[in-house]
Formats: structure tokens, C-alpha cells, sequence
């Protein structure tokens, strides 16, 4: 068996099992309820796959990333949320509901989208929709849609299902992350020389300040859901995409990669200042009611 087969089965054991942890969590008839809303999903789509995409190609033409560099955050920019999203928007006092509602909004989205874009970004190669889709289909949406009909129809085997696959997530995380820095440790120290980590930080950064300064409307509490929604990044299916590429080349895994790390020393710290914002905000509405008319 090659490197590249256990590569790509430790991805598949990683992807499935985060899904699926994912859909035995999920409240479903909160988050299709919460979905009705028009500017969740106008916003969601705006600030994911309009304005992120569109500020990354931007990062390509004026930082000089090694071209697989800037592939990989051109492919990094069109899957936003990661699943820590909810831990983030506790910290952050953020609304829980619109924060549960964009979860598999994002991951519904990704699966369709990036499929789509990415053959528009990568322009000069010769990319196969079906042949991106595939693998988000059937390592992506498929788990996440059972594991959330399981929630629904059978409760009780959900929550006894729940913590093992948790403890799967977590042990393929291991793996996939040990195999990856045993096998391609030269291309991760030549990616902490380059300029890749702070073009992906800058990308992050910048997107979650934007979506939480423009809030269109949206109370304190959802613009930082959203900002933090937007400062992470879905590596379950930037990975089961990698592996449908027909060239691998280290140095676009490692953009991918860096999506565990560096959104979160990112989104920690902004997730402190929401919270301070959140309590000024209530502060301020207490002393408007206290306030003699």
C-alpha cells in the first residue's frame, strides 16, 4: 500500500468521523427554523463565497506566495466555519441560535460551492467538477445528513453513539495530523519560512473584522457569531477535496493544514473582545432603561 492510499484513508476516517460527530449534535429543528431567515443566508453566502474569495485574490496579487501557497488559500477561502465555531460564540457571548444555524449552513454551502469555484479560482488548471464534488458528497454531506436524521429518529442512539465518535474524531485528527509531519516535515519548514502563515492569518483577520464591522443590521451578538464564523475554516473538506486533485503538491496541503492552528490563535483572542463588546452593549441597554424619560 503507497503513503498516498494510507494518506487518503486516514482523510476519509477523519472526515467522516467529524461529520458524523457533528450530526449527532446537531438540533435540527432549531437550526432549520433559525435558517428561515433571509439575511442569515444572504449574509452567510455574501461574506463566504463573494467578499472571502474575492479579499484572497486579492492577498495572491500583492504578497508573493509560492503559487501552490496561493492556490491553497484561493481553496482555503471558499470553506469557511469550522466546527469549533460553537465553543468560539460561548466565549464571545454571541447568539447561540444564529451561531447553530450557520454550522450547517456553511457545511451545506461548501459542499455545493467549492466544488463549483474552485476550478473558476485555479484558472490554468484542469480541475473535474463531478470529480471535486465526490468525496464532499459522499465524506461530507452523507454523514452529517444520517448522523442528523439518527438525532432526530432515534435520540437515545445518538447520545450513546455520540462520545465514541467523538473519540474517533479525535483519535483519526491524531493520525492524519502525525502522518502528515512525518511524511512532509521539509515542506512544513519551509512553509513556516515563507509568507504563507501570515497570508492566511491576514485573510482571516481581515474578513472576520469586515463581516463584524458591516453587520447589516445584524445585533452585536449575531455580527460576532459571524465575524468568528468567518475567521475559521472547515478542514474536513478542504482535505477530502485535496485529495481529488489530480497534482498534490505538499506545499497547497500545508494552506490546508494551517487552518487548524492559525485560526484558532486568531479567533481566540477576537472571541475575548466580542465578549467585552457584548458586555458594554448590555451595559449600555441597562442604563437606557434605567434612564428617567
Amino acid at each position: 500500500m503507497t503513503l498516498q492510499k494510507v494518506f487518503q484513508i486516514l482523510v476519509m476516517l477523519y472526515t467522516v468521523s467529524n461529520m458524523a460527530s457533528i450530526g449527532l449534535e446537531l438540533n435540527l429543528r432549531e437550526t432549520l427554523k433559525s435558517l428561515r431567515s433571509p439575511r442569515l443566508v444572504a449574509l452567510t453566502l455574501l461574506w463566504g463565497w463573494v467578499v472571502g474569495p474575492a479579499f484572497a485574490v486579492l492577498l495572491t496579487k500583492v504578497i508573493p506566495l509560492a503559487e501552490p501557497h496561493a492556490l491553497g488559500l484561493l481553496v482555503v477561502s471558499l470553506a469557511p466555519v469550522a466546527p469549533m465555531l460553537s465553543i468560539l460564540a460561548r466565549r464571545a457571548r454571541s447568539d447561540m441560535d444564529f451561531t447553530a444555524a450557520l454550522i450547517p449552513l456553511a457545511m451545506v454551502a461548501t459542499v455545493a460551492l467549492l466544488p463549483l469555484m474552485t476550478p473558476w479560482l485555479m484558472k490554468g488548471l484542469s480541475l473535474n467538477v463531478w470529480a471535486l464534488a465526490k468525496p464532499l458528497l459522499l465524506l461530507v454531506l452523507l454523514p452529517l445528513v444520517v448522523c442528523a436524521a439518527v438525532k432526530v429518529y432515534a435520540a437515545p442512539v445518538a447520545w450513546k453513539l455520540s462520545p465514541w465518535v467523538k473519540r474517533l474524531a479525535g483519535l483519526s485528527t491524531l493520525l492524519c495530523l502525525s502522518f502528515v509531519v512525518v511524511f512532509n516535515f521539509q515542506d512544513i519548514v519551509r512553509t513556516v519560512g515563507s509568507y504563507a502563515i501570515g497570508a492566511e492569518a491576514l485573510f482571516l483577520l481581515g474578513i472576520a473584522l469586515v463581516s463584524y464591522r458591516i453587520g447589516f443590521g445584524l445585533k452585536q451578538g449575531q455580527r460576532s457569531a459571524m465575524a468568528l464564523a468567518m475567521a475559521t475554516r472547515n478542514g474536513a473538506p478542504l482535505l477530502a477535496v485535496y485529495t481529488a486533485f489530480p497534482v498534490q503538491d505538499p506545499r497547497m496541503l500545508m494552506m490546508f493544514l494551517l487552518t487548524g492552528p492559525v485560526p484558532a490563535i486568531i479567533a481566540f483572542p477576537l472571541a475575548r473582545f466580542f465578549a467585552a463588546q457584548a458586555g458594554k452593549a448590555e451595559a449600555g441597554g441597562q442604563a437606557a432603561t434605567l434612564s428617567p424619560t
